[in-house]
């Protein structure tokens, strides 16, 4: 045995193994942070694969956004069943006074009104089936046009009836105050004539666009939630402190990660709604917005999970915390939807550019909050 080795035995130190032993700086440089920060990122990515709900989620988001072209025809019969063409519906006229009901029902897309003398008959035509609804019309003493309306209990065909009906009231009621426009004090004012747009124009950029954009941002903060309360719980989150990183690295890494998902789906469905003919005027803006906005979630969503005691609580707050978010933005003096909406369409106002600019602030504030909060946590008591 060398001298060498006697003293390095007597001092109590390990001695270099091998002809050409790592220095410190060079061990260190294979475990740099970075390197692990990437690694905790990696692993947090690997583990969403085995979330069946999260896989369910975006492919039913995926399955939208491919066929959306396809979809939002039938959609739309919901959001609007009066943009529904080619389809008749039958109703029965009957009552006292249906000249006036008959000549408005007359000039109803989608309608096709028949007159029965015998109010009897109408309600057979109706229990039979020929007739989707019966409007009998009355007059009072007084003069007053009343209309009592027999539709459907329930289902598809009634909300396309209820609607027609409605249109067909509304119009009714207008003529009723023409009418008897000589009777008022002061002269009715003209409205504007209403403008023409197509409801599956309106459906795409109002609802459809925002449902894809919105919900990888909830997504998102649920992933979060549930992967570091998972950690805290099957005690790997002290098993990843091992590595040279500090709690609020880890964290870092798991925020960012997630966190980066939202704005990367949202990419997608954009390339999507493209490639099935919807026109995106401001997609940079949209995305920075969905990215902004992924940041705020997923932070608050993170803050709650470092404190709640374990994954129930953690995602009650969670969701308590999304719904009381979606109530403060609808006191904005614009909906974050009607953001989305104007962006794609290119109708970007000066508050809508302002608005971007608070949710990018939000998010950055969101995330300076949770290095905070790490702060003050005993990594100890996770």
């Amino acid at each position: 045995m060398s001298r060498d080795r006697e003293s390095w035995r007597s001092t109590g130190e390990s001695g270099p193994r091998g002809p050409n032993p790592p220095t410190a700086d060079e061990a260190g440089a294979d475990e740099s942070p970075l390197r692990a920060k990437l690694a905790v990122g990696r692993r947090e990515l690997r583990s969403l694969r085995t979330e069946k709900t999260i896989l369910l989620a975006l492919a039913i988001q995926l399955f939208i956004a491919a066929f959306s072209s396809f979809l939002v025809v039938g959609l739309v019969s919901l959001y609007d069943p009066g943009a529904v063409d080619g389809y008749e519906t039958e109703v029965a006229i009957t009552g006292d006074d249906t000249g006036q009901l008959l000549r408005v029902a007359d000039q109803q897309d989608g309608l096709e009104p028949t007159h029965y003398t015998d109010r009897s008959a109408a309600y057979s035509a109706f229990d039979g089936g020929r007739a989707a609804a019966v409007l009998d019309a009355n007059r009072d003493d007084d003069g007053r046009l009343h209309v009592r309306v027999l539709a459907p209990e329930e289902g598809i065909e009634t909300t396309l009836v209820v609607v027609q009906l409605r249109e067909t009231l509304e119009r009714a009621e207008h003529v009723e105050r023409q009418r008897n426009a000589d009777r008022l004090a002061e002269p009715p004012l003209d409205l504007p004539r209403e403008v023409g747009a197509s409801p599956y124009v309106a459906f795409t950029y109002t609802v459809l666009l925002p449902l894809l954009l919105f919900l990888p941002v909830f997504i998102s903060g649920s992933i979060v939630v549930d992967s570091l309360i998972e950690e805290r719980q099957r005690g790997t989150l002290t098993l990843l402190r091992v590595a040279p990183l500090s709690l609020a690295d880890i964290v870092d890494a798991k925020l960012l990660t997630v966190a980066a998902l939202a704005p990367i789906q949202a990419i997608a469905w954009l390339v999507l709604l493209a490639v099935n003919g919807t026109a995106i005027a401001g997609p940079v803006a949209l995305v920075v917005l969905v990215g902004a906005l992924s940041l705020l979630v997923v932070g608050l969503g993170t803050i709650v999970a470092l404190y709640a005691p374990d994954r129930r609580q953690a995602q009650l707050l969670y969701s308590g915390g999304i719904v009381g978010g979606l109530v403060v933005a609808s006191l904005l003096p614009e909906h974050p939807a009607n953001t989305i909406a104007k962006f794609a369409i290119g109708a970007a106002t000066t508050m809508s550019w302002l608005l971007l600019g608070l949710y990018g602030l939000l998010g950055i504030a969101a995330f300076l909050a949770v290095r905070k909060s790490v702060a003050l946590v005993d990594p100890e008591s996770l």
